[in-house]
Parts: structure tokens; sequence; C-alpha cells
């Protein structure tokens, strides 16, 4: 059967919540705001605006058990945890280094995906991500030579990219069950919930923010969060966890070029280096699956 248009392309939609979720670093290094509180303000404001959006009325037809609700609960609680160690690690240590350790995401989503849902790596998937992981560690040991305090913002980061690499294989598990924007308003809940806990228990302020500190909130909520994790839970199903988290490789390369151009940060030689190996070895990878995907449906279209 022929048809005169093509589907839309997925990694377009995906290129988009790469490009806003690089934005959220600018934003968070340009606050003074408590990263806790402004995590979670940015999810809770998330939810409200996604409420009217949202379909209740499929939670009816849902045929989830009680081990997926607690799939659903641990992603919400990794969401939570992610944003308060990548968020504090920006406190502690350069956009650069801070977003190219979070592109260590895909190894992680490719050994819990391989124990979790038998997917098995070829070896241009091993050996891509092994070049980005010697990338990475060349941005951190550049950090050595310049303080402890921007290792403790590498760590801070490290903790983070396991934690969102368990949010994504966690949404994976239940992809197939649950709506993608049920699903978002949920964890995105839960996550804020977290960070609602930890900044009580830290006795952080939760009230007496400024008129700006609230316009970057939302701009928290509207730019990262709907533009950038939501489009990523839609994209769950079709893409995998392990195709999306290989996009993360495009979130360093536009962070650190936003980070030089609106904040004045410098680009040391690891960092440079560090950062080319990641984008070779992640881009080798993505415009493999690229091709693949686009040749796949050129040949069901012209059927």
């Amino acid at each position: 059967m022929n048809k005169s248009l093509y589907p839309p392309h997925p990694y377009l939609l995906l290129f988009i919540s790469i490009l806003s979720i690089s934005i959220s670093s600018i934003l968070i290094k340009s606050s003074e705001t408590p990263t806790s509180v402004a995590g979670m303000y940015r999810l809770f404001i998330t939810v409200i605006l996604m409420l009217p959006f949202v379909p209740w009325k499929s939670l009816r037809n849902l045929k989830m058990s009680k081990k997926d609700w607690s799939v659903v609960l641990l992603a919400g609680l990794f969401l939570g945890l992610h944003f308060l160690f990548w968020m504090e690690s920006l406190v502690h240590t350069s956009v650069a280094s801070s977003m190219v350790i979070l592109s260590l995401q895909p190894l992680f989503v490719m050994v819990g995906s391989y124990f979790i849902f038998k997917e098995r790596a070829n070896m241009v998937t091993i050996l891509c991500l092994v070049t980005a992981l010697a990338g990475s560690v060349i941005i951190a040991w550049g950090d050595i030579g310049v303080s402890r305090e921007a290792l403790v913002g590498d760590g801070l980061s490290l903790l983070g990219t396991i934690a969102v690499s368990a949010y994504m294989l966690a949404g994976q598990k239940v992809s197939h069950k649950i709506d993608a924007n049920v699903y978002s308003v949920i964890v995105f809940f839960l996550a804020g919930s977290v960070l609602l806990i930890y900044s009580l228990f830290n006795h952080i302020s939760l009230t007496g923010y400024n008129t700006s500190d609230w316009v970057y909130f939302l701009l928290l909520a509207i730019i990262p969060t709907i533009f950038g994790q939501l489009l990523i839970n839609l994209l769950l199903k079709s893409l995998g966890a392990t195709t999306l988290s290989v996009g993360i490789i495009g979130e360093p390369v536009l962070a650190i070029i936003l980070a030089f151009v609106f904040l004045g940060e410098t680009i040391s030689l690891f960092q440079f280096i560090g950062g080319m190996m990641t984008v070779l070895g992640m881009g080798v990878y993505f415009l493999a699956k690229s091709l693949r995907y686009t040749t796949s449906n050129v040949s069901e279209y012209r059927t």
C-alpha cells in the first residue's frame, strides 16, 4: 500500500528532548536557590501543568499487577534521587564535567538491559560504549588537578547517572502497560516528594523565594521537564531505554556549548579530549541505529 507521508521520525523528538534537558544545566548554574527545592518545585509545577491532559479514564483498563506498581514507585524514587544528586553536582563541578559523566548512562542501561530484558549488545555497541567511558574518565581525571570539590561534584554526577539509568529501565519495564502521560505524572509527583522529604529533613526553607526564583522554577518545569523528560517517557515504548540513553550523548556537547556562551565557562584540554571521545563513541552508535530505523521504515512504506 502506497503512502504519501512518512511517519514522524522519533529521533527528531529525541533531539528536541536532549536539547531541552541540556538547557537545565544552564538554568541551574544561573540560580542560587537550593537544588532540592528547585527540583521539587520543578516537578510539582510540571504535574500541575500536565493534569488537564492526563487520560485518567485509561486507569480503569490498566492491567497492572502489584509488582508493576512497585516498579512505578521505584521509578519515582530513582528519578527523585537523580535530580537530587545531579542538580547538586552542578554546585561543585563544571557543566562540562557533570554532563559528560551523565553520558555514561547508556553503559549502565545496557548492563541493566542485559540482566532484566536479556538484550545482548553487539561488538560495535560495546566498542562505542567503551570509547565513551574512556572519554568520561579523562574528563574526571582532569578535575583532579582542579580541586577536591570538583571531584565531589563528579561523584554526585555519577550517582545521579546511576539513578537515572535505573529510572529508565523501570520505565521500559512498564511502558507497554500504562499510558505515558499517566506514568509521567505519577513518577514526577513521587520524585518531587522525595526532594520535599529531603528538604524538610535538612531544614531547607520551602518559602520566601522572590518572583525571579518562581520564574526559574517554571522554566525548569516547561523546558527540561515537559519538553525533555516527558518526551523521553513518551519514546520509551518505541525506542527503548538503551537507545534513548544513547541520545544523552547530545547533552554534554550542547551543555558545554551553552555554558561557554552564557556562563563563560572555559573548556580544559582534558574536557575537550574526553568530550570528543565520548561524542565519537556514542555518536557512531546513534548514527547506526538511526540509519537502521530509516531503512526499515522506507522498506515498509514501499510495500
